[in-house]
């Protein structure tokens, strides 16, 4: 394919956080560029249509629901992509959730609990019964899915932010760790992107023209602006990039 090589025929990706926004989106740029993949996330039936779709462009899918802050959860997850598959060539932490808004005096301990669970203790665990298939099978691609909010504080989004700053130094401690293996790990630190887990700081409004406003592109993000990102870091593209972060947030930071 000459000198860049974008194509995934014959890979297999697993996408976590794959019902919906980024992780859809993704999922289906895979798809796009070749892969079989198989998403996850906690609730099955928006998954089925995801891999539906996977489908409907000749690629084979799997649709497996798994809650990846639980070990044995995470297990199950590998266990049945590698049975179906044999192997996993690209893995996307893209699974997250902040389901507290406000200053961190205020904040409570369950807050801190499920935020760090799903955002930092699901891909580390994940990322690691992943990289030992990795290792076996010669190599791989890991991608974590961070925010600008991991690199400089801002906002009502305090516990977010430590989990995303904690993702991108895990990024750069696998990537150190696990390049003799030949397995990459990188990250995407996206801005404002028109998901459901964003809303608060752009369906109204008022926030959306501020945080319109604060982009060198005038615009906010769609989850199509990840895709080619993401496509680059799970490709051959990117064969020699490792312990980086992408940010993508349309020119603030």
């Amino acid at each position: 394919m000459g000198i860049v090589n974008f194509s995934l025929e014959g890979k297999v990706a697993l996408v976590t956080g794959g019902s919906r926004g980024i992780g859809q989106a993704s999922a289906l740029a895979f798809a796009e560029a070749g892969a079989d993949v198989v998403v996850s996330s906690r609730k099955l039936p928006d998954l089925e249509t995801v891999a539906e779709e996977i489908r409907s462009r000749g690629r084979k899918s799997l649709a497996i629901a798994a809650h990846i802050a639980k070990i044995e959860e995470s297990q199950n997850l590998v266990e049945k992509v590698t049975a179906e598959f044999g192997r996993i060539d690209i893995l996307m932490n893209n699974a997250g959730t902040n389901p507290y808004f406000g200053p961190i005096i205020d904040a409570e301990e369950w807050a801190w609990d499920v935020t760090t669970n799903v955002n930092l203790k699901g891909p580390f665990l994940l990322s690691q019964l992943v990289a030992r298939v990795m290792r076996q099978q010669g190599g791989g691609s890991i991608i974590n899915t961070a925010s600008v909010g991991g690199l400089r504080p801002g906002g009502q989004q305090g516990i977010y932010s430590v989990t995303k700053a904690a993702l991108i130094m895990l990024t750069r401690v696998m990537a150190r760790e696990w390049g003799q293996y030949n397995i990459r790990v990188n990250a995407i630190a996206p801005g404002v992107i028109k998901t459901r887990l964003s809303e608060a700081l752009w369906k109204e409004a008022a926030a959306g023209e501020a945080a319109t406003t604060r982009t060198a592109l005038g615009r906010l993000g769609e989850t199509r602006d990840i895709a080619g990102a993401v496509l680059y870091l799970a490709s051959d593209a990117s064969s020699y990039v490792t312990g980086d972060t992408i940010v993508i947030d349309g020119g603030v930071v």
